[in-house]
């Protein structure tokens, strides 16, 4: 007779590892035993779930660094466990050469999916390679030190971490003010009021990483996502330069706190000649708290054409476009990026900006690390040292990527700041494999 543990692994669309319960008889003994239901699906290495004979649930990940980092998986709760996840008593132990760590965790169960939910934490690092866990119960709720919240004078989004600011989404839409003054009047029709952006962000002692409302270019707007040739029908507008098309809020968001991360979630819609909606854009913006390496940011964008006829480029097809990043001016700077060939497997992608900012005498690294489940992955590296900008671009060079009716396309990216210079490519590509083994959104 086989194991009654064992499992087995499936591949969904996007290519993700979908672990599910080989047999009906282990999944009736994981009820009999215990009065809640656990289901999993997970990122790709999630190895699987089983009871661990204290009252909790062992959970086993296979670590690809050791490193440490966040880590998010799908896991759907109920019953019992639920109720200590939303009273914030829900933990993670590992226990280590005789030792035991007590790991906060936060979980999430979306009221547009509750066939499933997500369980993320901060891994703590240790060795790499296959690490146990235990999920139970705890005495003590743990803090929410990330927090989400609406400005009340602005209407705009915040992310704090224990009362100090994080970043702000620039959800309702921003006019320049009296920084009009500043602009040449040659340059007044790109300082239109705009928002889906996000700025200031600022680094790990406070330091404001982004650049808005630049005099030499108006249109640059901190950390957003936007292509300069948005076709429609045939007529070209510009959404990085906002000229015909414009991102606009709906007013739908919603914020997350706990005690791992905060988050954002917004829904926006592009309108042609700023009346005619074409297209919906949902984002999702996610802080984890501050770990031992620095913080991760992660971003996911999908848009979803409403109507035929509806193509983004980069400017020429070849040059800006996509995810689109203007930092702060700085005393001295350093620009990293790594692509890996063709044909390798796992094709690494990131780079790194090292820069001592103006507030600041110590260097800060502004990392960013291109998701693998990406349309067209890799996207190319562009860079304007002279602006203090470095993006990944979307789509390849050459292409104006259709947005389908009715057919959503998904781009995902993790910012990571820390303070410090210039590291090992190791690093780097740890860091990749953290994020794209064991995080996302």
């Amino acid at each position: 007779m086989k194991d009654h543990a064992e499992l087995f692994q499936l591949k969904d669309k996007a290519g993700k590892s979908v672990i599910k319960l080989k047999s009906f008889y282990w999944k009736f003994l994981i009820l009999l035993l215990f009065p809640w239901h656990l289901a999993a699906e997970k990122q790709d290495t999630f190895s699987g779930l089983r009871p661990s004979g204290t009252g909790g649930i062992t959970v086993v990940i296979e670590d690809p660094t050791g490193t440490g980092s966040p880590v998010c998986i799908r896991m759907l709760l109920e019953g019992k466990l639920l109720k200590l996840s939303i009273e914030g008593k829900l933990y993670l132990t590992e226990k280590r050469d005789g030792h035991s760590s007590q790991i906060t965790v936060q979980y999430e169960r979306r009221a547009d999916a509750p066939e499933s939910g997500f369980l993320s934490w901060q891994m703590p690092s240790g060795r790499k390679g296959q690490r146990t866990f235990v999920l139970e119960g705890g005495q003590v709720a743990a803090p929410s030190v990330m927090m989400a919240s609406k400005d009340a004078e602005s209407g705009q989004l915040d992310i704090s971490e224990s009362g100090q600011p994080v970043l702000r989404y620039v959800y309702e839409t921003n006019g320049p003010g009296a920084m009009l003054k500043s602009i040449h009047p040659n340059n007044h029709k790109y300082a239109w009021p705009r928002s889906d952006y996000i700025h200031p962000l600022y680094g790990l002692d406070g330091e404001v990483l982004t650049k808005d409302w630049a005099v030499d270019h108006p249109h640059h707007r901190g950390i957003y996502w936007a292509w300069p040739e948005t076709f429609y029908r045939g007529e070209n507008g510009d959404l990085h330069a906002l000229q015909r098309v414009f991102a606009r809020p709906t007013g739908k968001y919603r914020l997350t706190q706990g005690p791992v991360y905060a988050q954002i979630e917004a829904e926006n819609t592009w309108l042609w000649e700023d009346h005619e909606p074409i297209v919906h854009e949902t984002t999702m913006i996610r802080s984890y708290a501050l770990g031992p390496e620095g913080r991760c940011i992660d971003v996911k964008f999908i848009f979803t054409a409403l109507k035929e006829s509806v193509t983004i480029a980069r400017r020429g097809t070849d040059k800006y476009g996509g995810l689109n990043i203007r930092l702060a001016e700085t005393a001295q700077q350093e620009l990293l990026v790594h692509t890996d060939p063709a044909h390798t497997k796992p094709r690494m992608a990131w780079s790194d900006f090292l820069g001592v900012f103006r507030e600041r005498k110590k260097w800060t690294g502004f990392a960013v690390l291109q998701r693998q489940s990406n349309p067209e992955y890799p996207g190319d590296w562009v860079q304007y040292p002279a602006l203090q900008w470095l993006q990944p671009t979307f789509p390849s060079a050459g292409n104006r990527y259709e947005l389908k009716k009715g057919r959503p396309i998904e781009l995902q990216y993790r910012f990571w700041i820390r303070s410090g210079g210039k590291l090992t490519k190791n690093v780097y590509a740890d860091q990749w494999r953290n994020y794209n083994q064991l995080g996302g959104l």
